[in-house]
């Protein structure tokens, strides 16, 4: 019968074994992914593809990359599941009015939930109230036509044009008058204007003198044009075109065949370009078989290749702090009762670090918090009612019905207890805070002793739609 020490010892060399052996076994009855090297938290796209055809498992032995579905245009990390940023608000769903507009964010990770027990990839949403403008437009109307101006050429035909105003009425709030403010018609000052010359395109060039360039004699091509866009007008005279009818250039000599290139056989394999998780060995070849000469094409194709290599080894996860905890209750050793009194007590709150695996980096900072206090907890203070709070969002953001609402509270003032704290001479002085829920006592208001609130609908709520869904 062997020990409970030896059991432990024998368990604790079987547990990497087993991971391994699971690493290295193909996925089966896991549908493939595309697996990339990295996660854009600002866009929540995948960047830099490592490959596809590979398990979820396998691509996310580093929580470093994302991985996307064949069928779904979403990007998932490999992380553990978090919030992601909210979005930027959309634009408002009305330009004039009110109207109202949404934003989101996405729980992004695998292998987990987030906040609410909350399930990768799952969007929430937040709505509220917009103005873009107070008023809407009102269109305006124009006046009658203004005379005609004189006609804008001295010979031959031209345009003259007229004008109106848009003050019949005038347009309110950005409106405008429908139509154009100018108009104009063609007109004849029944005189004849002379034409200028004016040259023709450069004709083709034309064949080269010789076949080749010499010592002694030069090579040229030449080409032409004629004054005939338009002739230049004899009643009344025209200018004729400046400059030549002709223009040559030297030739230049023929030069080699050009060669194509050609490649050369793949060399051997790079090794894995990482020690965890999944990366790529890469091999190349060379355009030298032949190389290309003369002004001849370039070998067609790629100078690389890369394939997928799986170390089978997880990459170590750092722990992340969890939120903290709750506050306990502001207490004092000795003393039974401290609420509603100036006498200092403690209170501490934990949080703990969570995620860490395969060896990675502990969490830095403190797992406990403890400060000073009074315990204000169920005080019966006389209080006084707050101005209106600005409004909130509307909920519920994608359901039916929205509304918004702001609230007035029953507030009392904090008692003017001693805010530091030095127990020992010498030393630095602490902050004491307050903690707990007074009972504040208001004058009745509106029917209410505590909390007075006044709610709104959301006008023109527009429809909560997956942003993944809806791009091309």
């Amino acid at each position: 019968m062997p020990s409970q020490a030896q059991v432990e010892v024998q368990g604790s060399l079987l547990l990497p074994l087993l991971l391994l052996l699971l690493l290295t076994l193909p996925a089966t009855g896991l549908d493939p992914v595309l697996c990339f090297r990295s996660y854009e938290e600002s866009s929540g796209k995948c960047k830099d593809p490592l490959g596809d055809g590979v398990s979820v498992e396998n691509c996310c032995l580093n929580t470093a990359y994302a991985f996307q579905e064949p069928s779904s245009k979403l990007c998932q990390a490999c992380r553990s599941p978090h919030w992601s940023p909210w979005s930027a608000w959309a634009p408002c769903s009305v330009t004039c009015t009110e109207g109202s507009q949404l934003r989101h964010r996405r729980c992004i990770g695998w292998g987990g939930h987030c906040s609410e027990n909350v399930a990768p990839g799952t969007l929430e949403w937040q709505l509220q109230a917009c103005e873009d403008q107070p008023c809407c437009p009102e269109m305006g109307g124009w006046s009658d036509w203004g005379p005609w101006a004189p006609c804008s050429v001295t010979c031959s035909r031209g345009t003259r044009t007229r004008r109106r105003v848009c003050d019949h009425p005038t347009p309110k709030c950005g409106g405008h008058c429908p139509g154009e403010a100018q108009e104009s018609e063609a007109c004849d000052t029944k005189r004849v204007c002379p034409t200028h010359g004016a040259w023709a395109v450069w004709g083709p060039w034309g064949p080269c003198s010789g076949s080749c360039h010499s010592g002694t004699q030069r090579t040229v091509e030449t080409r032409s044009r004629t004054c005939s866009a338009p002739k230049p007008s004899t009643e009344p005279p025209g200018k004729p075109c400046p400059g030549s009818a002709y223009e040559q250039r030297g030739c230049t000599g023929l030069p080699p065949c050009p060669v194509a290139g050609g490649w050369g056989p793949w060399g051997s394999g790079s090794g894995c370009s990482v020690t965890c998780g999944l990366g790529q060995t890469q091999e190349k070849r060379a355009c030298d078989h032949p190389a290309p000469q003369h002004g001849g094409p370039l070998c067609v194709g790629a100078s690389s290749r890369t394939h997928i290599c799986n170390t089978a080894v997880p990459c170590p996860v750092d722990g992340e702090w969890g939120p903290w905890a709750q506050w306990s209750i502001c207490s004092r050793p000795g003393i039974k009762h401290i609420s509603c009194q100036e006498i200092q007590g403690q209170q501490s709150r934990s949080r703990s670090c969570k995620g860490r695996k395969f060896d990675g980096q502990r969490c830095t900072g403190k797992l406990q918090d403890i400060r000073n206090c009074y315990n204000i907890q169920h005080c019966r203070w006389k209080g006084s009612w707050s101005e209106w709070s600005n409004w909130g969002l509307c909920m519920p953001p994608c359901g039916h019905n929205p509304v918004r609402s702001r609230q007035r509270l029953c507030i009392a003032p904090l008692p003017k207890y001693s805010l530091t704290l030095t127990t020992v001479e010498g030393q630095d002085e602490k902050n004491v805070t307050f903690w707990g829920k007074p009972l504040t006592m208001c004058e009745e208001l509106q029917g209410q002793k505590v909390m007075v609130e006044e709610k709104r609908p959301c006008l023109h709520v527009p429809i909560c739609r997956d942003p993944e869904d809806t791009n091309p």
